[in-house]
C-alpha cells in the first residue's frame, strides 16, 4: 500500500512527503453519530465515496466507517434499521495529527490495517483523512 496523494508538483529528486499534512485528502462528508446505518449508507452512495467521518453532537470527530463496516452490519443476522452510526463497530478514536511525520502515520496505519484514518487537530475537529491505496 502506498498514500494515494502526494505533494502537487513534487520532484522525484525530493524525500517526498514529511507530514501528513501534505498528503491528507480533504474532509469529506461529515456525519452525526445518531445517524441511522442506511442513511449512512445512502450518503456515501450519494457522495461517492467509500468512508465517512462520524461526530458527536459537539461537531467533535469520533472516527470513520467505511462503506465495509456498514454492509456487514447491514448484512448481520442482528441488524435492524434503527442502529446508529455509534453502535457500529469499528475502529472508533483512532486519529492522527497533520504534524504526524508520513512515514510514522503510514506505519501505524499498515500495522492496524487501516485503509483510512481521520485527520484531526486540537480540538478534535476533524480536517482530512489520510488515505492508503494498494
Amino acid at each position: 500500500m502506498t498514500l494515494i496523494r502526494m505533494q502537487p508538483g513534487s520532484s522525484s529528486t525530493s524525500p517526498g512527503p514529511q507530514t501528513v499534512n501534505e498528503v491528507m485528502e480533504v474532509a469529506g462528508p461529515q456525519v452525526c453519530d445518531d445517524m441511522t446505518v442506511e442513511v449512512a449508507l445512502a450518503v456515501m452512495a450519494s457522495a461517492r465515496t467509500e468512508h465517512l467521518l462520524v461526530c458527536d453532537e459537539d461537531g467533535l470527530c469520533t472516527g470513520l466507517v467505511t462503506r465495509a463496516q456498514l454492509i456487514a452490519v447491514r448484512d448481520s443476522a442482528t441488524y435492524d434499521d434503527q442502529i446508529r452510526l455509534r453502535a457500529v463497530p469499528g475502529d472508533q478514536g483512532l486519529f492522527t495529527s497533520p504534524l504526524t511525520p508520513t512515514a510514522e502515520a503510514e506505519h501505524a496505519m499498515r500495522h492496524r490495517r487501516l485503509d483510512a484514518l481521520p485527520v484531526i487537530d486540537e480540538q478534535g475537529c476533524a480536517l482530512g483523512v489520510l488515505a492508503l491505496a494498494r
